[in-house]
């Protein structure tokens, strides 16, 4: 996908958009958010980005079953909640986030910085795991929203 994607779907959706009420906009924008929100906890849940490329897995512990071992099992199970990633509507625009320390956690994650693993622990670079984005099909969802609101 790219940007010229998203802004052909912007070129016909807002003269649509703009002949709505405020109101109308919101809720729309609102329900667009939650579509969106479910379309990326499911990519998150599959271990893969909004590209469909799937994430770099973690790097191989040495641990042997000590305490306070890394389960084996898919990453992000918390961050995904909606706890966590919150939508963020007006009548103008319609978007997700992480907040607080989440919204640093995923930060770190999504673009691959380096940070350090615990409060006093090593320095790591992280590989970078894209947590948030559109797809072609997310694209469609907001295409296809968007009819449904306007047709009666």
């Amino acid at each position: 996908m790219t940007s010229n994607d998203i802004e052909a779907l912007s070129g016909w959706m807002e003269p649509l958009l703009r002949k709505m009420e405020p109101a109308e906009r919101r809720k729309l924008m609102k329900l667009v958010s939650r579509d969106l929100r479910k379309a990326n906890q499911e990519r998150m849940q599959k271990q893969q980005g909004p590209d469909g490329d799937k994430w770099e897995p973690r790097k191989p512990q040495n641990l042997r079953g000590k305490k306070g071992a890394i389960r084996k099992k898919a990453m992000f199970t918390k961050l995904r909640t909606a706890k966590y990633l919150k939508i963020r509507t007006d009548s103008e625009s319609a978007g997700l986030a992480f907040t607080g320390l989440s919204g640093r956690i995923a930060a770190i994650h999504h673009y691959g910085l380096r940070a350090k693993v615990d409060k006093n622990g090593p320095v790591y670079d992280y590989p970078a795991r894209r947590l948030l984005g559109f797809s072609r099909n997310d694209l469609e969802l907001i295409a296809d929203r968007v009819l449904e609101h306007i047709e009666p």
